[in-house]
Protein backbone atom coordinates (compact mmCIF):
# COMPACT_ATOMS: atom_id res chain seq x y z
CA UNK A 1 0.00 0.00 0.00
CA UNK A 2 1.20 3.63 -0.94
CA UNK A 3 0.82 6.04 1.67
CA UNK A 4 -1.40 8.80 0.80
CA UNK A 5 0.91 11.79 1.00
CA UNK A 6 -0.22 15.50 2.20
CA UNK A 7 1.53 18.54 1.82
CA UNK A 8 0.89 21.99 3.09
CA UNK A 9 -1.38 23.62 1.19
CA UNK A 10 -0.48 27.18 0.63
CA UNK A 11 3.00 28.81 0.19
CA UNK A 12 4.41 32.30 -0.03
CA UNK A 13 8.50 32.39 -1.17
CA UNK A 14 9.95 35.58 -1.58
CA UNK A 15 11.52 38.70 0.01
CA UNK A 16 9.64 40.83 2.09
CA UNK A 17 6.95 38.37 1.95
CA UNK A 18 6.65 38.89 5.61
CA UNK A 19 4.60 41.57 4.86
CA UNK A 20 2.12 40.17 3.41
CA UNK A 21 1.02 38.08 6.49
CA UNK A 22 -1.33 40.30 7.70
CA UNK A 23 -3.74 39.68 4.16
CA UNK A 24 -2.76 35.95 4.16
CA UNK A 25 -4.38 35.31 7.87
CA UNK A 26 -7.50 38.40 7.74
CA UNK A 27 -9.96 35.45 6.51
CA UNK A 28 -10.14 33.57 9.46
CA UNK A 29 -10.85 36.75 11.30
CA UNK A 30 -14.61 36.32 11.00
CA UNK A 31 -15.63 38.20 13.78
CA UNK A 32 -14.88 40.75 16.61
CA UNK A 33 -13.42 37.87 19.17
CA UNK A 34 -11.38 36.29 16.82
CA UNK A 35 -8.04 36.15 17.34
CA UNK A 36 -4.71 34.78 16.63
CA UNK A 37 -1.50 33.37 18.94
CA UNK A 38 1.68 34.81 17.68
CA UNK A 39 4.38 32.10 19.00
CA UNK A 40 7.89 34.37 18.53
CA UNK A 41 11.13 32.74 19.76
CA UNK A 42 11.59 34.52 22.38
CA UNK A 43 15.42 36.14 21.03
CA UNK A 44 12.98 38.60 18.82
CA UNK A 45 12.02 40.59 22.11
CA UNK A 46 12.15 44.11 21.71
CA UNK A 47 13.45 43.46 17.98
CA UNK A 48 12.44 45.16 14.36
CA UNK A 49 10.93 41.82 13.78
CA UNK A 50 8.50 41.52 16.90
CA UNK A 51 7.00 45.24 16.19
CA UNK A 52 6.02 43.88 12.59
CA UNK A 53 3.80 41.00 13.76
CA UNK A 54 0.66 42.17 12.37
CA UNK A 55 -1.32 42.12 16.30
CA UNK A 56 -4.82 43.02 16.42
CA UNK A 57 -7.76 43.19 18.80
CA UNK A 58 -7.32 40.35 21.34
CA UNK A 59 -4.70 38.67 19.72
CA UNK A 60 -2.02 37.27 22.21
CA UNK A 61 1.94 37.67 21.43
CA UNK A 62 3.27 34.30 23.30
CA UNK A 63 6.81 34.48 23.51
CA UNK A 64 8.52 31.20 23.66
CA UNK A 65 12.03 29.93 25.19
CA UNK A 66 13.94 27.22 22.70
CA UNK A 67 17.22 27.62 24.86
CA UNK A 68 16.70 23.97 25.67
CA UNK A 69 14.81 21.78 23.07
CA UNK A 70 10.72 21.63 23.43
CA UNK A 71 9.53 19.51 26.38
CA UNK A 72 5.88 18.23 26.44
CA UNK A 73 5.48 19.80 30.09
CA UNK A 74 6.41 22.64 28.15
CA UNK A 75 3.72 22.71 25.46
CA UNK A 76 1.32 21.60 28.16
CA UNK A 77 1.99 24.70 30.35
CA UNK A 78 1.38 26.61 26.87
CA UNK A 79 -1.77 25.22 25.92
CA UNK A 80 -3.32 25.76 29.79
CA UNK A 81 -1.52 30.08 28.97
CA UNK A 82 -3.60 30.09 26.10
CA UNK A 83 -6.88 28.39 27.52
CA UNK A 84 -6.79 30.81 30.85
CA UNK A 85 -6.44 33.70 28.64
CA UNK A 86 -9.75 33.48 26.61
CA UNK A 87 -12.70 30.96 27.23
CA UNK A 88 -12.61 30.09 23.20
CA UNK A 89 -10.07 28.89 21.32
CA UNK A 90 -7.82 30.60 18.39
CA UNK A 91 -8.80 31.00 15.13
CA UNK A 92 -4.74 30.36 14.34
CA UNK A 93 -1.48 30.01 15.59
CA UNK A 94 1.34 31.21 13.94
CA UNK A 95 4.84 30.28 14.67
CA UNK A 96 7.88 32.79 14.11
CA UNK A 97 11.38 31.24 14.76
CA UNK A 98 13.62 28.96 14.23
CA UNK A 99 12.79 24.77 13.77
CA UNK A 100 11.86 24.53 17.59
CA UNK A 101 9.61 27.39 17.86
CA UNK A 102 7.99 26.01 14.54
CA UNK A 103 7.62 22.93 16.28
CA UNK A 104 6.02 24.59 19.81
CA UNK A 105 3.52 26.26 17.37
CA UNK A 106 2.79 22.72 15.55
CA UNK A 107 2.06 21.30 18.89
CA UNK A 108 -0.20 23.95 20.68
CA UNK A 109 -2.25 24.25 17.79
CA UNK A 110 -2.77 20.57 17.86
CA UNK A 111 -3.37 20.29 22.05
CA UNK A 112 -5.97 22.79 21.56
CA UNK A 113 -8.03 20.49 19.62
CA UNK A 114 -7.19 17.06 21.55
CA UNK A 115 -7.38 16.34 24.92
CA UNK A 116 -4.54 14.97 27.12
CA UNK A 117 -0.94 15.70 27.03
CA UNK A 118 1.41 16.18 24.82
CA UNK A 119 2.77 13.14 25.16
CA UNK A 120 0.09 11.03 24.83
CA UNK A 121 0.49 11.39 21.18
CA UNK A 122 4.18 10.89 20.51
CA UNK A 123 4.76 8.46 17.80
CA UNK A 124 3.10 7.65 14.44
CA UNK A 125 -0.57 8.56 13.84
CA UNK A 126 -1.94 8.99 17.11
CA UNK A 127 -3.67 12.56 16.91
CA UNK A 128 -7.05 12.15 16.79
CA UNK A 129 -8.62 15.66 15.50
CA UNK A 130 -7.31 18.11 13.35
CA UNK A 131 -5.18 20.90 14.82
CA UNK A 132 -6.41 24.67 14.93
CA UNK A 133 -5.50 26.68 11.56
CA UNK A 134 -1.32 27.48 11.60
CA UNK A 135 1.28 29.34 9.90
CA UNK A 136 4.64 28.82 10.12
CA UNK A 137 7.05 32.03 9.34
CA UNK A 138 10.66 30.36 9.25
CA UNK A 139 13.61 33.07 10.50
CA UNK A 140 16.18 29.64 9.85
CA UNK A 141 16.42 27.29 7.47
CA UNK A 142 17.49 23.84 7.40
CA UNK A 143 15.35 21.90 9.67
CA UNK A 144 12.58 21.04 7.35
CA UNK A 145 10.06 21.86 10.38
CA UNK A 146 8.20 24.44 8.06
CA UNK A 147 7.32 21.47 5.90
CA UNK A 148 7.31 17.76 8.18
CA UNK A 149 4.42 16.06 9.90
CA UNK A 150 6.80 15.95 12.34
CA UNK A 151 6.92 18.27 15.69
CA UNK A 152 9.89 17.10 17.52
CA UNK A 153 9.20 16.94 21.26
CA UNK A 154 11.64 15.78 24.41
CA UNK A 155 8.76 13.64 26.87
CA UNK A 156 8.85 11.88 30.13
CA UNK A 157 9.94 9.09 28.68
CA UNK A 158 11.24 9.54 25.03
CA UNK A 159 12.43 12.13 22.53
CA UNK A 160 10.18 11.55 19.98
CA UNK A 161 8.17 13.48 17.41
CA UNK A 162 4.35 14.26 16.82
CA UNK A 163 4.03 12.55 13.76
CA UNK A 164 0.58 12.97 12.26
CA UNK A 165 -0.42 14.72 8.79
CA UNK A 166 -2.50 16.98 11.24
CA UNK A 167 0.50 18.45 12.21
CA UNK A 168 1.44 20.42 9.11
CA UNK A 169 1.51 23.62 8.61
CA UNK A 170 -1.79 24.89 6.63
CA UNK A 171 0.07 27.79 5.47
CA UNK A 172 3.78 28.91 5.26
CA UNK A 173 5.53 32.36 4.39
CA UNK A 174 8.90 32.11 3.13
CA UNK A 175 10.83 35.14 3.24
CA UNK A 176 14.38 35.16 2.84
CA UNK A 177 15.38 38.58 4.34
CA UNK A 178 14.46 37.08 7.51
CA UNK A 179 17.46 34.68 7.84
CA UNK A 180 19.69 37.38 7.51
CA UNK A 181 22.36 38.14 10.17
CA UNK A 182 22.10 34.86 12.06
CA UNK A 183 25.01 33.43 13.68
CA UNK A 184 27.49 31.99 11.78
CA UNK A 185 27.34 28.62 13.75
CA UNK A 186 23.23 28.53 14.36
CA UNK A 187 23.41 29.21 10.43
CA UNK A 188 25.92 26.66 10.21
CA UNK A 189 24.26 23.60 12.20
CA UNK A 190 21.12 24.28 11.29
CA UNK A 191 21.72 23.95 7.49
CA UNK A 192 23.57 20.97 8.06
CA UNK A 193 20.13 19.39 9.53
CA UNK A 194 18.94 19.91 6.03
CA UNK A 195 22.27 18.55 3.96
CA UNK A 196 22.42 15.90 6.83
CA UNK A 197 18.35 14.76 5.75
CA UNK A 198 19.09 14.71 2.00
CA UNK A 199 22.05 12.42 2.65
CA UNK A 200 20.11 9.83 5.06
CA UNK A 201 16.81 10.10 2.29
CA UNK A 202 18.98 9.76 -0.81
CA UNK A 203 21.27 6.16 0.50
CA UNK A 204 18.23 4.86 2.32
CA UNK A 205 16.51 2.08 1.69
CA UNK A 206 13.37 3.50 1.31
CA UNK A 207 14.45 5.95 -1.23
CA UNK A 208 11.95 6.39 -4.29
CA UNK A 209 11.96 8.76 -7.23
CA UNK A 210 9.47 11.40 -5.54
CA UNK A 211 11.99 11.28 -2.60
CA UNK A 212 15.09 11.39 -4.88
CA UNK A 213 14.24 14.51 -7.18
CA UNK A 214 13.54 16.31 -3.95
CA UNK A 215 16.49 15.32 -2.10
CA UNK A 216 18.86 15.76 -5.17
CA UNK A 217 17.74 19.47 -5.74
CA UNK A 218 17.91 20.27 -2.12
CA UNK A 219 21.69 18.65 -2.28
CA UNK A 220 22.76 20.62 -4.97
CA UNK A 221 21.39 23.82 -3.43
CA UNK A 222 23.10 22.58 -0.19
CA UNK A 223 26.94 22.53 -1.85
CA UNK A 224 26.06 26.10 -3.01
CA UNK A 225 25.53 27.75 -0.18
CA UNK A 226 28.00 26.24 2.13
CA UNK A 227 30.85 25.36 -0.89
CA UNK A 228 30.47 27.89 -3.20
CA UNK A 229 29.62 31.48 -2.41
CA UNK A 230 26.61 33.04 -4.11
CA UNK A 231 24.51 36.65 -3.21
CA UNK A 232 21.55 35.04 -2.79
CA UNK A 233 22.90 31.98 -0.59
CA UNK A 234 19.52 32.44 2.28
CA UNK A 235 17.43 32.03 -0.85
CA UNK A 236 19.06 28.91 -1.91
CA UNK A 237 19.10 27.26 1.34
CA UNK A 238 15.33 28.50 2.24
CA UNK A 239 14.65 26.56 -0.61
CA UNK A 240 17.07 23.81 -0.01
CA UNK A 241 15.10 23.35 3.53
CA UNK A 242 12.08 22.75 1.81
CA UNK A 243 13.08 20.24 -0.46
CA UNK A 244 15.12 18.70 2.26
CA UNK A 245 11.87 18.10 4.07
CA UNK A 246 9.51 16.80 1.05
CA UNK A 247 12.20 14.42 0.13
CA UNK A 248 12.41 12.90 4.09
CA UNK A 249 8.46 12.95 4.24
CA UNK A 250 7.86 10.01 2.00
CA UNK A 251 11.13 8.19 2.78
CA UNK A 252 13.16 8.98 6.19
CA UNK A 253 16.20 10.15 8.06
CA UNK A 254 18.82 7.34 9.44
CA UNK A 255 21.61 7.42 11.48
CA UNK A 256 22.63 10.58 12.24
CA UNK A 257 18.93 11.14 13.46
CA UNK A 258 18.70 8.33 15.32
CA UNK A 259 22.16 8.87 17.26
CA UNK A 260 21.26 12.57 17.95
CA UNK A 261 18.15 11.87 19.57
CA UNK A 262 19.83 9.93 22.35
CA UNK A 263 22.30 12.93 22.74
CA UNK A 264 19.55 15.37 23.12
CA UNK A 265 17.51 13.14 25.60
CA UNK A 266 20.06 12.86 27.53
CA UNK A 267 22.47 15.61 27.17
CA UNK A 268 19.92 18.27 25.90
CA UNK A 269 21.72 19.36 22.99
CA UNK A 270 20.12 20.78 20.18
CA UNK A 271 19.35 19.16 17.17
CA UNK A 272 20.99 20.58 14.47
CA UNK A 273 24.74 20.42 16.25
CA UNK A 274 23.61 16.87 17.77
CA UNK A 275 22.96 15.91 14.12
CA UNK A 276 26.82 17.19 13.60
CA UNK A 277 28.34 15.45 16.09
CA UNK A 278 26.76 12.48 15.13
CA UNK A 279 27.43 12.73 11.70
CA UNK A 280 31.11 13.10 12.37
CA UNK A 281 31.07 9.72 12.96
CA UNK A 282 29.41 8.22 10.54
CA UNK A 283 32.38 7.51 8.05
CA UNK A 284 31.13 3.81 7.79
CA UNK A 285 27.91 4.58 6.68
CA UNK A 286 27.88 7.85 5.16
CA UNK A 287 31.71 7.73 3.57
CA UNK A 288 30.90 10.41 0.79
CA UNK A 289 28.16 12.26 2.92
CA UNK A 290 30.68 12.86 5.80
CA UNK A 291 34.39 13.38 3.75
CA UNK A 292 31.88 16.54 2.39
CA UNK A 293 30.33 17.54 5.55
CA UNK A 294 34.13 18.23 6.62
CA UNK A 295 34.86 20.26 3.50
CA UNK A 296 32.09 22.73 4.49
CA UNK A 297 33.22 22.59 7.86
CA UNK A 298 36.64 23.78 6.84
CA UNK A 299 35.41 26.50 4.79
CA UNK A 300 33.38 27.82 7.28
CA UNK A 301 35.83 27.27 9.87
CA UNK A 302 33.53 25.21 12.33
CA UNK A 303 35.04 22.87 15.41
CA UNK A 304 32.66 20.87 16.71
CA UNK A 305 32.33 20.52 20.56
CA UNK A 306 34.16 16.44 21.33
CA UNK A 307 34.24 14.28 24.69
CA UNK A 308 30.92 14.89 25.38
CA UNK A 309 29.92 11.78 26.68
CA UNK A 310 33.33 11.45 28.64
CA UNK A 311 32.36 11.03 32.31
CA UNK A 312 29.02 9.92 31.68
CA UNK A 313 27.59 7.03 34.18
CA UNK A 314 26.67 3.57 32.45
CA UNK A 315 22.65 4.50 33.01
CA UNK A 316 23.27 7.43 31.16
CA UNK A 317 25.19 6.01 28.26
CA UNK A 318 22.27 2.91 28.31
CA UNK A 319 19.82 5.83 28.39
CA UNK A 320 21.57 7.26 25.13
CA UNK A 321 21.51 3.73 23.51
CA UNK A 322 17.79 2.75 24.40
CA UNK A 323 16.52 6.32 22.87
CA UNK A 324 18.44 5.65 19.53
CA UNK A 325 17.57 2.37 18.92
CA UNK A 326 14.04 3.11 19.11
CA UNK A 327 13.64 4.99 16.43
CA UNK A 328 13.22 1.97 14.21
CA UNK A 329 11.92 3.15 11.24
CA UNK A 330 15.21 5.42 11.22
CA UNK A 331 17.35 2.25 11.38
CA UNK A 332 14.98 0.21 8.50
CA UNK A 333 15.86 3.01 5.92
CA UNK A 334 19.59 2.97 6.83
CA UNK A 335 20.13 -0.38 6.78
CA UNK A 336 17.03 -2.39 5.95
CA UNK A 337 15.14 -5.00 7.27
CA UNK A 338 18.01 -7.22 9.29
CA UNK A 339 19.48 -3.95 10.83
CA UNK A 340 19.27 -4.76 14.43
CA UNK A 341 22.03 -7.76 13.63
CA UNK A 342 24.19 -4.96 12.13
CA UNK A 343 23.60 -1.81 14.66
CA UNK A 344 23.49 -3.92 17.44
CA UNK A 345 23.21 -2.42 21.73
CA UNK A 346 27.54 -2.91 21.49
CA UNK A 347 28.01 -0.97 18.56
CA UNK A 348 25.61 1.52 19.37
CA UNK A 349 27.42 2.38 22.59
CA UNK A 350 30.74 2.14 20.72
CA UNK A 351 29.71 5.15 18.92
CA UNK A 352 28.59 8.10 21.49
CA UNK A 353 31.72 6.35 23.64
CA UNK A 354 33.96 8.03 21.12
CA UNK A 355 31.70 11.14 21.05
Amino acid sequence: MYRNFRIVPNIIFGRGAFNQLDDVIKHKRTSSESYFVFVVDDAFTGQPLESRIPLKGRDLLLRVNVDDEPKTTYIDALVKQIRTYHFEKPVGVVGIGGGSTMDIAKAVSLMLNNPGSSADYQGWDLIKFPAVYHVAVPTLAGTGAEISRTAILTGPEKKLGINSDFTLYDQILLDPDLIAGVPKEQWFYTGMDCYIHDVESLQGTFINEFSRAYGEKSLDLCRQVFLQDHPDRDDKLMMASYFGGMSIAYSQVGACHALSYGLSYVLGIHHGIGCCIAFDYLDEIYPEGVAEFRQMMARHDISLPRNLTKGLDQAAMEKMVTTALGLVPLWQNCLGPDWADIMTRERTMELYTRM
